[in-house]
This record gives structure tokens, C-alpha cells and sequence, in this order.
């Protein structure tokens, strides 16, 4: 018997911009189906709602199988910003937001999102530190409350 999912907790905990997309488009298609959807950021993932670093994600060029790209090329200066660039492009020709609107249209639309309280000690991230979508910087446990009765998705 199929049953009708309806709440999702996405885990985020990749800091580039091709390993951030794929959480929040998930969010933002629970939303869109009336799905409760909420994102909890850890590790590098923090970058994502970090005021002073969301802005400046940078597509992964080194060891990225995605990219089709040896790996020599994508640690040479200047490819990363190159890529990104590309990439913001093919992704404004495609009406998909840039990161600072999106994560502001998932707050519009009822995204929850929190911080992870053991990474932002581990990096020194503070509340002052986030985006003010951000509703709260909680535990693993306290996640897992929230998360309860869902399907947990990770990015």
C-alpha cells in the first residue's frame, strides 16, 4: 500500500554550489506539493546560510566526475570561478534563482531551516552569523524531533 509522504527533513552538508542546489530544489518541490519540508545545515553546509559566505559558493572543479574535467585542469587558477560563472549563467537562462532568492523563496513557502548546532561550534558560526531565514541553530537530537514521522533526504 502506497502512502502519501508528508513531511521531509533534507540534510545539507556540502558547501559547493553543485552540492547545494539538489537539497533545496528538493525542499522547494515538497513545498510546492504541500509537503512540510525543512533543510538542517551542517559542515560545509553551513556555507549555505552563512551571511558573509553564501554569496561567494563556488562550483567544485577539482575531483568533481560531474564535470567531466580532469582533475589537473580543475585545480588550476581561476577554473572554479570560470565554471561557477558558466553555471550561474545556465541556471539565470533557466529562471532557476540565484542562492540569496531562493533561500528566501523557502522561507516564503514555509521551508524551515536551522543550523546545526555542533558544526556551527566546530566552525565558530554564530547566530549573527546566518541568514536571518535561518528560524533556529538545534542539536542532531532536536532534528531528529522535528524530522520525526518523515523521510530524511541527503545531499
Amino acid at each position: 500500500m502506497d502512502t502519501a509522504i508528508t513531511k521531509v527533513s533534507i540534510i545539507v552538508s556540502k558547501g559547493s554550489l553543485e552540492g547545494v542546489y539538489p537539497g533545496l530544489i528538493m525542499a522547494n518541490g515538497a513545498r510546492a506539493e504541500g509537503i512540510e519540508a525543512n533543510c538542517f545545515f551542517t559542515f560545509f553546509g553551513l556555507d549555505v546560510i552563512n551571511v558573509h559566505r553564501y554569496e561567494h559558493l563556488k562550483v567544485a572543479t577539482v575531483g568533481n566526475p560531474g564535470l567531466h574535467m580532469a582533475t589537473l585542469i580543475g585545480g588550476l587558477p581561476g577554473v572554479s570561478s570560470l565554471v561557477t560563472r558558466m553555471m550561474e549563467q545556465k541556471m539565470e537562462h533557466s529562471d532557476i534563482p540565484n542562492l540569496g532568492e531562493f533561500l528566501a523563496l523557502l522561507s516564503d513557502a514555509g521551508c524551515g531551516m536551522y543550523g546545526c548546532r555542533a558544526s556551527c561550534e566546530l566552525f565558530g558560526v554564530t547566530r549573527e552569523d546566518l541568514i536571518p531565514e535561518v528560524k533556529d541553530i538545534i542539536s542532531v537530537g532536536e532534528f531528529y524531533h522535528l524530522a520525526a514521522g518523515g523521510e530524511i533526504i541527503f545531499t
